[in-house]
């Protein structure tokens, strides 16, 4: 019997903590532990270092986890909790993303200061993010305005707006309401219009394969539908080598033991796009997001790529 406490790795953001604690607690539920039998290890990574320049510049998703995993690999740490969709679709060798918690609320939430939605936009106003799909996205739908890059905190970016640096900003709604801040966003994006990153609003563990002890703690814990979804569509994203360098876009819904995938893949300056659908067993989850993937790379044809680096 453990007699030591868990050590949960997790970056220090409010939202990073906001899903550690969830984690934490879903465990002492499920097991009967109380909170002492787990100690919350906040580490910093590169990618909340370096603020100031997109992640597609500076090396991609892999910047908010390298040290989780280097620990996790050493043994100083028994599991990390990251959002799922900041995780690089290749794992070091030796770990493994072992159980989801429920999915949250999967849509993309505006937030104006000048305009409720992100149609009423006027003409030249400017909209912050630094999502390359929703920059994508948005190009897609109103050429008319201007996106710029627009990193930071939650609160930096709403702060941020409140200044005027921006004249709106996009932000995963499953945060906000971790956060609970949904009450900031005035339009939420219709996830068939304006579909989410592959593995928004999941929360995933990541753990040593070999840690059996830790395995069979997190098995407790973990939703079979949101695994489904979710591996589906981190399929897909690896099908096409997705990155933050890559505007990508995926859902999959797992419900009585079936599954249903569409997925999109866009051009940074929005005016090419290709959308692609998938189902079947959610027992084939990956299969489905792989070849739903191959399947569009195929019809966007090699030249659609080129300029994605």
């Amino acid at each position: 019997m453990q007699t030591k406490p868990f050590r949960i790795g997790t970056r220090g953001s409010p939202l990073a903590l906001a899903q550690a604690h969830e984690t934490r607690d879903r465990l002492m539920a499920a097991h009967a532990l109380p909170q002492e039998m787990f100690e919350i290890v906040v580490m910093s990574t590169a990618g909340d270092r370096i603020t100031d320049r997109a992640l597609s510049e500076i090396g991609g998703k892999g910047l908010f986890t390298q040290e989780l995993e280097d620990k996790l690999l050493s043994g100083d740490l028994d599991f990390a909790v990251h959002s799922s969709k900041d995780m690089p679709t290749r794992l070091p060798e030796g770990l493994v993303l072992s159980a989801y918690l429920p999915r949250e609320d999967v849509r993309d939430a505006f937030i104006g200061r000048m305009a409720q939605t992100l149609m009423e936009l006027p003409r030249g106003a400017v909209i912050g993010s630094s999502s390359l799909r929703r920059q994508a996205l948005i190009r897609s739908l109103r050429p008319d305005i201007e996106v710029i890059t627009y990193r930071g905190l939650v609160d930096t970016r709403l702060r941020k707006l409140a200044e005027g640096q921006v004249d709106a900003t996009l932000l995963a709604y499953a945060g906000l309401r971790r956060l609970n801040k949904a009450e900031v966003v005035t339009e939420l994006l219709d996830p068939e219009r304006f579909p989410p990153a592959p593995a928004q609003g999941a929360i995933c563990i990541e753990s040593r394969t070999d840690n059996s002890v830790v395995n069979d703690l997190l098995a407790a814990i973990n939703d079979a539908e949101t695994f489904a979804a979710v591996t589906c569509e981190r399929a897909f994203l690896g099908a096409l080598d997705g990155s933050c360098r890559t505007p990508i876009a995926g859902l999959a819904r797992a419900e009585g033991g079936h599954i249903t995938f569409s997925g999109m893949i866009l051009s940074p300056d929005g005016k090419q796009s290709h959308r692609v659908s998938g189902e079947g067993p959610a027992g084939k989850a990956e299969a489905i997001g792989a070849m739903a993937g191959e399947r569009v790379r195929a019809a966007a044809g090699t030249a659609f790529f080129e300029n994605w680096s």
